[in-house]
């Protein structure tokens, strides 16, 4: 893992685990939040950083604190294909360690990013004792396991409009909006969306374009407005 330092601000660094990890940590005993607290940090990666590789061995439990992340793995011939974006205090990269694998996604900061890091045997070790944890974990990966199966179909039988309205809403549900309400919170290159929507840029260009001509988007350079939501629903629906 790259060289990466601790952040300190306004918040104390116990107060930003627990803000990011507060779904969890409401779950906890003392003694096992205590624990965590003697064992977790809060690392700053920056752009385009490496959280973890595709084949690395799995060391920590990871949750974004501020920022964003994708998780993505090499397509043939080296074409990343982004599988998912980490969300705003979420839990991600932790299938490989619970099950003993190595990772089979690489994570990078998509933007300057904050991540929480628990060390795989501190949190195998409160599993084993809170099954109220344990429970929790298991909602996450079936969800995650229900969006994979979503996502298979959208990325396999969509065709390019629908695949692409589908990851401008995905991202607006991810990270929201900015105080207009309409330009997604996120600025994304071109290459970035395609890889988001299993595309070309080239692709990806031409079909942002055509959503602009049509007025369901206005581009300014990374940034996009969604203009007309409910059609771009409908767009994405029918594929």
């Amino acid at each position: 893992m790259p060289s990466i330092m601790v952040i300190l601000g306004k918040e104390t660094e116990k107060d930003q685990i627990k803000q990011a990890i507060k779904e969890l940590w409401a779950l906890l005993t003392e003694d096992q939040r205590l624990l965590l607290m003697q064992h977790a940090s809060i690392e700053k990666f920056r752009k385009n950083e490496f959280i973890y590789h595709e084949n690395d061995t799995p060391e920590y439990l990871f949750c974004l604190a501020k920022g964003k992340v994708k998780i993505f793995k090499e397509g043939i011939g080296g074409r990343p294909q982004i599988v998912r974006m980490a969300k705003p205090e979420g839990f991600f990269g932790y299938r490989a360690g619970f099950v003993g694998d190595q990772y089979s996604t690489s994570a990078s900061a998509f933007e300057n990013a904050a991540v929480c890091l628990i060390p795989l045997p501190v949190i195998m070790k409160v599993i084993r004792e809170n099954n109220e944890v344990a429970i929790y974990f298991i909602k996450q990966l079936a969800s995650l396991l229900g969006h994979a199966d979503e996502q298979t179909v959208n990325l396999t039988q969509k065709h390019i409009r629908g695949r692409l309205a589908e990851a401008l809403l995905r991202l607006k549900s991810k990270y929201g909006t900015e105080d207009d309400g309409n330009t997604l919170s996120i600025s994304m290159s071109r290459e970035d969306l395609a890889n988001l929507s299993n595309m070309t840029t080239s692709n990806a260009i031409r079909t942002l374009s055509a959503f602009a001509t049509e007025e369901l988007i206005a581009i300014d350079g990374k940034h996009i407005k969604l203009l007309e939501e409910a059609k771009l629903h409908k767009i994405s629906k029918n594929g």
